[in-house]
């Protein structure tokens, strides 16, 4: 199983659908000469095993072991060629790519008015669909062309061309200025997380405003503002400022509304604009608009102009799925949300190879409180293992930490006592480890290890201590962020009042409601 995601030639042979492979055979067998070539043989072997094994490749005799490396890299190639031209792929931006390539073989055998024609034309269909980064390699085509084809209107058309540069090169500086901003605040928020006191706050607000550059926002196109607002959702993201996440959120995806177009051109950030729009509600527990927000993204998803390819496909299933568990959480209908749980099971062994498995943890974590929600800890601590026993997860270690809280309360309420104090310690040493000791945590951690010493009568006295302890950072800055990963509170109302805590997370969400 290791060797099928190692090889990136097979796993793009199985990633094909049927009509793909079916096109690719047409293509190949376009030249008769190619009815018998290796490559096609190699790729009918490919399609066939189910795991990648060269030593089965050697053995069907098709090539020797000094030439699989070029025969591999060829077919590649030629796989690649075939997909390109499949009408499914040919979207504008590949159009303007191939219309760019045809200008400049017409350049290349000097037919320069022929190639001019197709650059005005295709130049004018890059800046509508705001594609300005081709449109600057248009226009720099176009100059080139234009100091060796003399026209008589050359002086006017140097000082269009020359104007024309500018703009487009101030409009992808400022993309490039932005992009690079939200760039790196994405990456802060993986390497580092959230800011957890004071000190980081300052660091993260220095540097965002040291970074961010002047702008006028009605000099923007849409691709610049799409920019901005991706890097105010992530500063908001960092500094744990969830209504400014969400005002952000907003802004991304109306921004896409009302550019409809936009959608169908760049459908990943549209999706990703509605993840980050509804995780923005789900913090900020907005939980009517949040099901308005996820009702209309899937009725766009639905509409027959929405792009569907591999890529866009394993994103609608990662995103509608996780949101709609997110979406029971709010409610606390944890019950209604269990058969969620083999559709996301089947989706991951489906998209396995296009969902990097910070994603696949995420899913297992939200199943895991799906389960603690309704009272089954043992299926619980079946998913949290999954996190916890997973070696690859570096870049969330506040998963990892909040995994490993859960799982001591899980073992806690299935009466695993054994387990427990084996889980305390390792806990213990692992968020130490991790600089990640929040006083949430510890206030956990430090009520889980007094258990053993507890008569059952001083049990409820302990439970609305730690309770009263835990309400004093609810709506803190920097500690409530460990709520939102974990209903600690919801789960000690539920023994204070002897209730289910799905029920207490279901009058709270009716509470809100009203």
């Amino acid at each position: 199983m290791t060797n099928t995601h190692k090889d990136a030639l097979f796993v793009l042979v199985k990633s094909l659908s049927k009509s793909e492979k079916r096109q690719f055979k047409l293509y190949v067998g376009r030249l008769g000469v190619n009815t018998d070539a290796k490559f096609l043989a190699l790729f009918n072997l490919l399609d066939k095993i189910k795991h990648y094994d060269e030593k089965i490749i050697l053995e069907s005799g098709i090539v020797k072991k000094a030439q699989l490396s070029n025969l591999k890299a060829h077919l590649y190639k030629q796989i690649l060629v075939s997909l390109r031209l499949n009408p499914v792929n040919q979207n504008i931006r590949v159009q303007i790519r191939e219309q760019l390539d045809f200008a400049t073989i017409l350049y290349q055998k000097g037919l320069y008015k022929q190639s001019l024609k197709i650059l005005d034309k295709v130049k004018a269909t890059a800046i509508e669909n705001e594609e300005k980064n081709i449109a600057y390699e248009i226009v720099e085509l176009e100059k080139i062309i234009e100091t060796q084809y003399i026209t008589r209107s050359i002086p006017d058309r140097a000082n269009e061309l020359a104007l024309q540069a500018k703009e487009l090169s101030g409009h992808n500086v400022m993309t490039s200025k932005l992009s690079n901003l939200s760039l790196q605040l994405y990456g802060m928020m993986l390497k580092v997380g959230y800011v957890r006191s004071d000190e980081d706050y300052q660091k993260v607000k220095t540097y965002f405003n040291d970074h961010l550059p002047l702008y006028n926002i009605e000099d923007l196109g849409f691709r610049e503002k799409l920019w901005l607002y991706k890097a105010y959702l992530w500063y908001s993201f960092l500094t744990q400022d969830f209504l400014s996440c969400y005002k952000y959120a907003s802004k991304w995806v109306d921004l896409f509304y009302e550019h409809k177009d936009m959608i169908y051109l760049n459908p990943v950030f549209f999706l990703k604009g509605n993840h980050y729009l509804l995780e923005s509600l789900f913090y900020v527990q907005y939980s009517s608009q949040f099901k308005e927000v996820l009702e209309r993204l899937e009725n766009t998803i639905k509409e027959k102009e929405f792009p569907s390819n591999d890529n866009i496909n394993s994103l609608v299933f990662m995103y509608i799925n996780a949101n709609k568990l997110n979406l029971h959480f709010l409610e606390g209908t944890f019950e209604k949300g269990l058969y969620l749980v083999k559709i996301i099971e089947y989706g991951i062994n489906k998209h396995r190879d296009r969902i990097d498995i910070h994603h696949v943890m995420v899913l297992y974590y939200k199943i895991a409180c799906l389960y603690f929600g309704i009272g089954d800890n043992k299926t619980c601590i079946q998913y949290l293992k999954k996190i916890i026993e997973n070696k690859n997860l570096k870049m969330r270690e506040d998963l990892m930490c909040f995994a490993r809280v859960l799982s001591l309360v899980a073992h806690y309420e299935a009466g695993m006592d054994y387990h427990l104090e084996v889980q305390l310690k390792s806990t213990y040493k692992f968020l130490l480890k991790m600089n990640d000791m929040h006083a949430v945590q510890k206030e956990m951690i430090k009520f889980l290890r007094s258990l053993g010493g507890i008569y059952p009568n001083q049990l409820k006295a302990e439970f609305q201590k730690l309770y009263t302890e835990l309400k004093k950072y609810e709506d803190h800055p920097y500690e409530k962020r460990a709520f939102l990963y974990l209903d600690i509170i919801s789960w000690l109302e539920s023994h204070l009042q002897n209730k289910p805590v799905s029920q207490i997370m279901r009058e709270k969400a009716l509470a809100k409601s009203r």
